[in-house]
């Protein structure tokens, strides 16, 4: 997944105001306790992350 892609999804989720504060600030436990800004900074691939996003945040099988 592309990192436009990926924001777009998060913004989508999130509201575009919110997105970014919470990929800042929110800890992951799929992502080992890390924020979102972390993992991709360390490089995870940007569906690993929303997988994990996904997952947290409970959203519907159709937004995966």
């Amino acid at each position: 997944m592309r990192l436009t892609d990926f924001w777009q999804r998060m913004e989508h989720a999130l509201g575009s105001a919110y997105a970014r504060s919470w990929a800042a600030d929110f800890r992951v436990a799929a992502l080992n306790y890390r924020t979102v800004d972390q993992a991709i900074a360390e490089g995870e691939d940007t569906q690993v992350v929303w997988r994990a996003v996904h997952e947290t945040l409970g959203l519907e099988a159709k937004y995966r």
